[in-house]
């Protein structure tokens, strides 16, 4: 799907605030209200919007350190590769996984309470994924930026 100029300004609302009410997005963007949803709706079903989404703030929940994980797997066979991405996704604590290129096949983000938490993650979750063959945490000291937004150039 090819992103007008229109397209890209709803997303880039969207972004900010995805509870904003359909008229006042209408508003923002410059479209009639019923434009306005036609082309959301047409958004949502080319899966350019792919979900809308509460986004929380990790130190009020509990989860005040992010630890990334470098995996290196036995192999790059399919199947280790594979059964690798299975556990992962049905691990609760694996924030993020990232297929990689260099030294590590993946990197892992988790988010953990404390030091005893991610001692939890890493007994019950990460010891336990298949064909790992060295895990290497860094605990970040604090976090710089954080986005969800995607830049999107609204002007053409």
């Amino acid at each position: 799907m090819k992103l007008d100029r229109l397209d890209r300004r709803i997303l880039a609302v969207l972004q900010e605030d995805g509870r904003i009410a359909n008229a006042d997005l209408a508003d923002k963007v410059g479209l009639s209200p019923s434009a306005c949803l036609r082309r959301v709706r047409m958004l949502e079903e080319a899966g350019v919007i792919d979900r809308y989404v509460a986004l929380l703030d990790q130190h009020k929940i509990q989860r005040r350190m992010d630890i990334f994980v470098e995996i290196s797997l036995t192999s790059q066979a399919s199947e280790v590769l594979e059964a690798f991405e299975r556990a992962v996704a049905r691990s609760s604590e694996i924030m993020e996984c990232y297929l990689m290129a260099g030294d590590a096949d993946y990197i892992l983000r988790i988010a953990a309470a404390d030091p005893g938490d991610f001692e939890r993650i890493h007994r019950d979750h990460l010891s336990r994924l298949p064909g790992v063959t060295r895990m290497r945490s860094s605990f970040a000291i604090r976090t710089v930026t954080r986005k969800t937004a995607f830049v999107l150039d609204v002007e053409d």
